[in-house]
């Protein structure tokens, strides 16, 4: 700290000063701001920019776009928005490309059974599933940048479309509809999610989102009750839909399918032990057990041998149509219609999407650019929807399973790709017998992971309480009133917790250890040192309008600046410490993050309360932003540049100096 114009050595013990300083240590002038800028700062130029004409800084600012616009400029936006560019030129072909192989075509032949199985979910065909799971897979491998993630139907999005569609275009009552009608209100019910907004999504908590997620994983269970027992009924939607559901099915329980029954019963005695026997041994399989595929072939070779549709009545999927569906375009007369159900599942998309691309990227050690992630997930649901696609995501599922089988980049895309493909073109037709109760089955058995979150609630309790509370509330909210309110009520609960503490500052007093420069609170030794008269107050939180009264609380019952006049200043510190009125306090903005222009006024209206009462009032570490807004509040009316300063050192030391205060040369500081 030394070499400072005005630096002058430690005082002599014999001189007023008798604080015990570091060994060697020197003594600079205190740094107000408007000096520290003139020293190292670039106060000349900022003076020309604020001098310059706007029409010049406008130019200026036309001539750095322009230059974007070139040739250089434009490759490299090229690279920015197509990922491939950037990582397909370092491509590892011998040792990468059999991991992609192999992990694509293992997370292609789970998307089939999945994709038509989460279809059911939607309240649409089959055949959508698996255009959801090859449209927005090939987009994000294009526009991507997270190497090990793997796209396509999720099983909450579904269940929140579903409910949607269930609710704006219901099916009739009677349910007896020709194949043309058939296909038009199949056609009217995606069209319903063509304009879903995909890039208004922001980040959720951590809490939230598997609480959301573990919440819609009983929905789904539910949901797909009535398909494991072979029973018609309408599906709920709305508040309480759980409930309804269950008292529906168990009222219907006498009318169940016994062949319907004896499927869902055969399809989970093998889906759930082969999930079980791929997590016990992801390490020793060289690729995790296709149960879901050989249940899918299992059951379609059995209904079809035995006739279990006409003679037992077993729903089938039926043809499924071969090739692409033709683009449509939405109509814009339903955008105000869906806007409500699509931004609730644009948090989700992107929320769910963002952190698996975070967790993975993070274990192997490279970066995601979260804005082109943003941009991937966006486009991707955007074109897909004019392709019959439902809204889609990453799922945690299907990106385990593509790690544990050796996927090493997006490639690995394109191999899944080519194996939904080869469905929709060729071998469509072996699904014609597929039982919808293996679907169902499917469905289920997906959830497993989703259900085990809750076994992460002790750890969490112990790390913290409030989180805790977030993942109970929005976890009740979802099973009791629906996904995307309870989705809602999370959110909202959980930016509550946030200004819950901002408004429950605690206040711990601080001491200057001799011989050092650390404050420490004074709980935790006597033996630290105060200054009399002198108060230096740290506020560790934003400065707005939900705490500024209880900022001026704090300050009012420190200063003894209270209605019934002024009062001697409380202190936290040791019981033999004697207060004493206080004549300077330095307030250390370094804890203000932000403040607002309630925030402001409040200590401007400080200012003019202390410079009434005789105390001078000194601020320390303002950001920019801060000292800003408090400078636009009218600050500097109150108080000089001089009163500025750049860490509460400079300012104590100010203090000492400058204002005359006597005795040992110790602060207390209140945080």
């Amino acid at each position: 700290m030394s070499g400072l114009p005005g630096a002058s050595t430690c005082p002599g013990p014999g001189e007023a000063s008798d604080l015990k300083s570091p060994l060697g240590a020197k003594f600079r002038e205190p740094l107000t701001e408007a000096r520290f800028q003139q020293l190292f700062g670039d106060a000349e130029q900022e003076a020309e920019l604020l001098a310059e004409p706007r029409w010049s800084r406008l130019r200026r600012l036309w001539r750095r776009r322009a230059r974007a616009c070139s040739g250089p400029g434009a490759w490299r936006l090229l690279r920015a928005r197509l990922p491939p560019l950037r990582w397909l030129p370092h491509y590892r072909w011998r040792p990468w490309l059999l991991g992609d192989a192999v992990a694509g075509v293992t997370v292609g032949i789970v998307h089939v059974p999945q994709g038509m199985a989460f279809a059911l979910l939607t309240s649409v065909p089959p055949v959508f599933g698996l255009y959801t799971s090859f449209f927005p897979v090939l987009i994000y491998t294009l526009l991507g940048t997270g190497r090990h993630l793997s796209t396509g139907t999720f099983a909450v999005l579904s269940l929140m479309t579903g409910s949607a569609v269930d609710r704006l275009v219901p099916e009739p009552l009677e349910g007896n509809l020709s194949g043309i009608e058939r296909e038009q209100l199949d056609a009217q019910r995606l069209g319903m999610f063509a304009l879903q907004l995909g890039v208004l999504a922001t980040f959720l908590s951590e809490p939230v989102v598997k609480a959301l997620t573990s919440g819609a994983a009983l929905h789904v269970l539910v949901s797909q009750l009535p398909s494991l027992l072979g029973l018609p009924l309408p599906r709920q939607i709305g508040c309480f839909a759980l409930f309804k559901t269950l008292a529906a099915v168990l009222t219907a329980l006498p009318r169940s399918s016994p062949a319907e029954l004896t499927v869902s019963a055969l399809s989970l005695a093998l889906l759930v032990p082969v999930k079980e026997l791929n997590v016990r041994f992801r390490d020793r399989l060289p690729t995790p057990i296709p149960g879901e595929i050989v249940m899918v072939l299992l059951a379609s070779v059995l209904c079809f041998t035995s006739s279990l549709d006409t003679r037992y009545n077993v729903q089938i999927v039926g043809l499924l149509p071969g090739g692409f569906p033709q683009p449509l375009l939405p109509s814009l007369a339903e955008l105000p219609r869906i806007l409500a159900d699509s931004l609730p599942m644009a948090l989700v998309t992107f929320a769910v999407s963002a952190s698996l691309a975070s967790i993975y990227a993070d274990k192997y050690s490279y970066t995601i650019d979260s804005n082109q992630e943003l941009f991937a997930h966006g486009v991707s649901n955007l074109i897909s929807s004019l392709f019959s696609c439902f809204p889609n995501s990453a799922t945690l599922a299907t990106t385990s399973l593509l790690v544990d089988a050796g996927g090493n980049t997006q490639l690995a895309g394109l191999f899944s790709c080519m194996v939904v493909l080869s469905v929709l073109l060729w071998l469509g037709p072996f699904f014609y017998y597929l039982p919808k109760a293996v679907l169902a089955c499917i469905n289920i058995s997906s959830m497993r992971q989703m259900f085990f979150q809750m076994r992460e609630l002790p750890q969490l309790w112990r790390i913290s309480r409030v989180d805790f509370a977030v993942w109970m509330v929005t976890w009740v909210a979802v099973v009791t009133l629906s996904v995307d309110l309870g989705l809602a009520v999370g959110v909202v609960f959980s930016m509550m917790t946030v200004v819950c503490r901002t408004q429950r500052v605690q206040c711990l007093a601080l001491g200057l250890a001799e011989g050092t420069e650390l404050y420490r609170p004074l709980r935790e030794s006597h033996k630290l040192l105060q200054v009399p008269g002198l108060c230096i107050l740290s506020y560790p939180t934003p400065l707005y309008f939900g705490t500024r009264g209880r900022f001026r609380r704090i300050l009012e019952w420190h200063l003894g600046l209270g209605e019934g006049g002024k009062e001697a200043p409380k202190t936290d510190g040791p019981p033999d410490a004697v207060a004493e009125p206080v004549r300077v306090v330095v307030l250390d903005c370094s804890g203000v993050t932000f403040a607002d222009a309630a925030g402001a006024r409040e200590v401007v209206q400080l200012a003019s309360r202390c410079r009434d009462a005789g105390i001078h009032l000194l601020l320390a570490q303002c950001n920019a932003s801060v000292l800003g807004t408090l400078t636009q509040a009218g600050l500097l009316d109150r108080v000089t540049p001089e009163q500025l300063f750049v860490s509460v050192q400079d300012a104590a030391a100010y203090a000492l100096e400058r204002l005359e205060l006597t005795g040992p040369k110790t602060c207390t500081v209140w945080v």
